[in-house]
C-alpha cells in the first residue's frame, strides 16, 4: 500500500499529461451517441491515438488533440487541419471553449513546468497564460466567461482551484483527502461538477461556486469520472471503471459510460463495456442542442 501512495503522484501526472503507454498501432474511433435513442455514429476512424473531442459552441466541428496539437474534425469525418499550429503546440488533453464560443481554453505541457492554463480568442492571436503556477490542468469555465476552474497539485495535493479568466489570485475550493479533479461549470452557473477519490473510490460530486454545498452524488462499486453536465441541467454524462484504478485514469481499461440524473442521483448506462480510459471523454463533449456526446472508443492492434 505505502508503494501504491509514494508512486500516486507520478500515476496521476502521467494520465494527465496524456503519457500512459498506448500500445503501438492502436486504432482510435470519434463517436457520436445521441442519449436519447442510443443511436451512435463513427465519425472517424483511423489508425493513430487521438483523444478527448470537445465540440464547438456553434456545432459545426469536433475538437481533439493528437501528436500535441489540435485538430478540428467535421460531423462528416473530414479532417479541417490543425487549429492554431504556430500558437496552441505541446497541448494536452484539457481543451475546450467558453459558453459564447469565443475563447479557447486549453492546458500546455511545458518544458521543465509541467501543465499551465492558457486562453487565446477564437478570432486568433496570441495565447495569454492565465496560471503561472504548475501544474494545472483546466477543466471548466463560468457561462459568463470570468472564472476558470481546474485541478492543480499544490504542497502535494491534488485539488480544485478557481482562478479569474483574466488572471489574478487562484482560490483552492476543495480541501478534502485524495484527489479532487474535473471540475466543470453547469451551465445555470449554480453548480461545479468533479470527481475526488475522498472516500477511496473515485465518485461524482457537485458544489456551489464558492467550494461551499458539497454533495455526493454517486455512491456505487465503479470508478466514476469526468462528469460533464448536460445543457437543460438535469443530466451528466460520466465515464466508469470497471475495476477500482486506485485513484488514476489509465489508458486502456474497461469502462463504459453513464448518464447520471443530478436530482434524482439514478444512473443508466449509455454504452456497453469497451476499450477506453484516459482520453476517452476528458473534456466537454456535449452537442449545443443537447442530445449528443462525442467520445473516443479505441481498438487494440492486431
Amino acid at each position: 500500500m505505502l508503494r501504491i501512495l509514494l508512486l500516486l503522484p507520478l500515476l496521476l501526472f502521467i494520465t494527465h499529461i496524456g503519457m500512459a503507454q498506448v500500445p503501438d498501432g492502436i486504432i482510435s474511433e470519434l463517436i457520436i451517441l445521441n442519449v436519447n435513442t442510443g443511436e451512435e455514429k463513427t465519425i472517424l476512424k483511423e489508425k493513430r491515438h487521438f483523444e478527448a473531442p470537445s465540440w464547438s459552441r456553434d456545432g459545426g466541428y469536433l475538437l481533439i488533440n493528437a501528436d500535441d496539437f489540435l485538430e478540428k474534425i467535421s460531423l462528416d469525418g473530414e479532417n479541417l487541419g490543425q487549429l492554431f499550429p504556430d500558437q496552441v503546440s505541446r497541448v494536452n488533453n484539457d481543451h475546450g471553449f467558453s459558453f459564447d464560443g469565443e475563447t479557447l481554453v486549453f492546458s500546455k505541457n511545458e518544458e521543465g513546468l509541467s501543465s499551465r492554463i492558457y486562453v487565446v480568442p477564437m478570432e486568433g492571436g496570441e495565447p495569454r497564460l492565465v496560471t503561472p503556477n504548475y501544474p494545472s490542468y483546466w477543466h471548466g469555465i463560468s457561462p459568463d466567461g470570468k472564472t476558470l476552474v481546474y485541478c492543480a497539485e499544490r504542497n502535494d495535493s491534488w485539488d480544485v482551484y478557481a482562478i479569474p479568466t483574466a488572471g489574478g489570485v487562484e482560490v483552492r475550493l476543495t480541501e478534502a483527502e485524495g484527489l479532487d479533479d474535473g471540475p466543470e461549470f453547469s451551465y445555470d452557473g449554480k453548480w461545479i461538477y468533479f470527481n475526488s477519490h475522498r472516500t477511496g473510490l473515485m465518485e461524482v460530486y457537485r458544489m456551489k461556486p464558492d467550494g461551499s454545498g458539497v454533495e455526493q452524488l454517486t455512491d456505487d462499486k465503479l470508478d466514476n469520472w469526468f462528469p460533464h453536465p448536460s445543457p437543460d441541467n438535469r443530466s451528466a454524462v460520466m465515464i466508469s471503471y470497471i475495476k477500482d484504478q486506485g485513484g488514476a485514469h489509465p489508458f486502456g481499461r474497461d469502462v463504459k459510460l453513464r448518464l447520471l440524473d443530478v436530482e434524482t442521483k439514478k444512473v443508466k448506462d449509455l454504452t456497453p463495456v469497451f476499450y477506453g480510459g484516459q482520453g476517452t471523454i476528458n473534456v466537454h463533449s456535449w452537442s449545443p442542442d443537447g442530445d449528443w456526446i462525442a467520445f473516443v472508443k479505441y481498438h487494440r492492434p492486431d
